[in-house]
């Protein structure tokens, strides 16, 4: 057993980029996964590609902006599975801008999603996961949480936030309980896809030429997840060889 296989994982974010190659890889090395997304259609087509190749995959809609929503998505695999081994909270969005361009209903969202999505990915499993004695969350945070660039204040701002509430976590728990912080570089995913400002998305344009894989993130993941019981992979910051950040 490698540690993944059979293993319960619930991942939101899921119908593309990060979430999507995770769950890809998990479920081919054993594990059953738990898709969570809000567009359930891209979610069903990726739960059917995983059967067809031999893997688990169900599909929950989720808006990790509403707790009662996350606590339905835990609620779902437990049913399905009887447990959760491991929670990814990897649902995010980055509308880069600058602070003077004041889009404040874009900091609220981000705020949203990234630091509340966060938290009750976090609600909605630790109680089970202290009932059960073990398990492990994953928070994808950002090379964002590390330093901070232009255009990318607020955004950079919730990622230390998930880089915080994580090493918060880990001092609580301790235990049968890990907590995994993975910081990725620049990595090909549709969060560009959320920037209205034009000088963000021609910056972002310009960095994204040395992207790496959504799958290296994934790798990360699994590497973190493999460990045995006993070891806690705290962070991993997952980069581009040619990244200067």
């Amino acid at each position: 057993m490698n540690n993944i296989e059979q293993k319960v994982v619930a991942i939101t974010g899921a119908s593309s980029g990060i979430g999507e190659a995770t769950a890809r890889l998990l479920a081919s090395r054993g594990a059953s996964v738990v898709l969570g997304a809000r567009r359930t259609d891209k979610l069903e087509a990726l739960a059917r590609e995983i059967s067809a190749e031999g893997g688990v995959a169900h599909v929950c809609p989720l808006d990790v902006t509403s707790l009662s929503d996350m606590q339905s998505f835990i609620g779902f695999a437990v049913e399905l599975h009887g447990r959760v081994d491991v929670m990814v909270n990897n649902a995010g969005i980055m509308p880069l801008s600058k602070l003077e361009a004041l889009k404040v209903n874009e900091w609220n969202q981000m705020i949203d999603v990234n630091i509340r999505g966060v938290l009750h990915g976090i609600a909605a499993t630790l109680p089970l996961m202290r009932q059960q004695g073990s398990g492990q969350i994953v928070n994808i945070a950002s090379i964002g949480a590390y330093a901070v660039s232009p255009t990318a204040a607020v955004y950079c701002a919730t990622k230390y936030a998930v880089r915080a509430i994580s090493e918060g976590l880990r001092q609580e728990v301790g235990g049968g309980i890990r907590v995994t912080v993975i910081a990725p570089g620049v990595t090909e995913s549709e969060l560009a896809d959320s920037i209205s400002d034009e000088g963000g998305r021609a910056e972002m344009r310009e960095f994204r030429n040395i992207a790496i894989p959504a799958s290296a993130i994934a790798r990360a993941i699994a590497y973190a997840i493999e460990q045995p019981d006993d070891v806690d992979v705290s962070e991993l910051i997952v980069r581009p060889t040619a990244s200067p950040f």
